[in-house]
């Protein structure tokens, strides 16, 4: 396999400029892990580091010691020195409640959290998590707490949502349904449904009709009461966004060398290209091999053939089946790699090679940091 360039994790850990590492990549690779392991290690190496997971597995709280985490960071460990790791785990409703609570005054501030429809927004509508995710990473970033924010996205391809998510939430507010539901609220003092029947009458009929009084009366006052809030929602995303593609930024794509992964992972290298987003590298996790490298699968199977055909030394012959079975293993991610490496030249690649078990401690993050910094 040609030798990329190697990702120097440590020099981005020690690198005082870098103050955000986004750890993005398919599900089930190690995303995780990874972004506990670095947060581990740059608080070992003197940074104040705070972990930010958005996915909603408790391993990251797991194999930190804490039995839970919440919306608010928990100090982990204070390693010798300076450094500090903390933790936190997104709550997106919280999130949100948070934001409409100190941008909206203690009466509209009820009206909303109280209204069904923003209950429902703020719990399952499509990109709210992402959009809380990057509301959360901003109040961190802003807050200058801590020198080095890391952020473990969402699984698969939605780990790029919260590029998309301002864009979308705004097209969202922006619509024509949206529009035709706050003109009337705009246009003066006279009550909203009122004005929506008087102005659109056989549309508004039609849509009572359909949804009822009730349900349509609720969504005006949601929409009407959150109309000077969204405002600030959008000018904050605008900035979290373009602190992404600060200098002071770092994404990290993770993968699995298997085909999937490393699709996905060419997938957010492009992505990231697109949105001129500053790319550190990929690191590539339980990379398989094997201490005897130099019996190749096709000799060690050669060999225990001849050992079974014989009826002798079973358990060697098992040995060097599992060996070439190992072997093979490797190949085939090696080859999956090469894909990668071939499309994307210029990206440099940490391997961290397979554990013989999983990580569930900080002797395990560390373990997992030192590799990645060895790779």
């Amino acid at each position: 396999m040609k030798k990329p360039a190697t990702l120097d994790i440590d020099a981005i850990l020690d690198d005082e400029g870098t103050r955000i590492i986004v750890c993005c990549g398919a599900g089930g690779v190690g995303k995780t892990t990874t972004a506990a392991a670095l947060g581990l290690r740059a608080a070992e190496r003197g940074r104040c580091a705070v972990v930010l997971t958005v996915d909603p597995a408790r391993r990251l709280a797991q194999s930190m010691g804490l039995t839970e985490l919440d919306n608010t960071p928990r100090l982990v460990v204070s390693p010798k020195g300076d450094g500090q790791l903390w933790a936190m785990m997104l709550d997106m409703k919280r999130t949100f409640d948070e934001i409409i609570e100190a941008h909206a005054d203690p009466a509209r501030a009820r009206q909303i959290l109280s209204n069904p429809f923003y209950q429902s927004l703020s719990s399952s509508f499509s990109g709210t998590q992402e959009y809380m995710a990057m509301e959360k990473l901003g109040q961190l970033r802003r807050s200058d707490e801590w020198d080095l924010i890391i952020v473990d996205t969402p699984p698969s391809r939605s780990a790029l949502d919260f590029l998309d998510a301002p864009e979308r939430l705004g097209r969202f507010l922006d619509g024509r349904f949206i529009r035709l539901l706050t003109a009337p609220a705009k246009a003066g003092g006279r009550s909203a449904f009122r004005l929506l029947n008087a102005g659109f009458g056989l549309m508004a009929g039609a849509m009572t009709k359909l949804l009822g009084a009730q349900v349509i009366k609720d969504l005006q006052t949601f929409v009407s009461a959150l109309d000077a809030v969204f405002g600030g929602f959008r000018q904050r995303a605008e900035m979290t966004y373009k602190l992404l593609q600060a200098p002071g930024t770092a994404f990290l794509v993770v993968a699995a060398p298997e085909r999937d992964a490393m699709r996905e992972a060419s997938y957010f290298v492009e992505r990231l290209a697109e949105e001129r987003m500053p790319l550190a590298g990929l690191v590539v996790n339980r990379v398989h091999g094997s201490p005897a490298s130099a019996l190749s699968a096709a000799r060690s199977a050669a060999a225990a053939e001849d050992l079974e055909s014989r009826g002798e030394h079973e358990l060697t012959a098992a040995v060097l089946r599992l060996h070439a079975g190992r072997m093979q293993l490797a190949a085939r991610e090696s080859r999956e790699q090469e894909h990668f490496i071939s499309a994307h030249p210029t990206v440099p690649v940490a391997q961290v090679r397979a554990m013989s078990e999983d990580v569930h401690d900080l002797a395990g993050l560390r373990r997992i940091g030192d590799l990645l910094a060895t790779a």
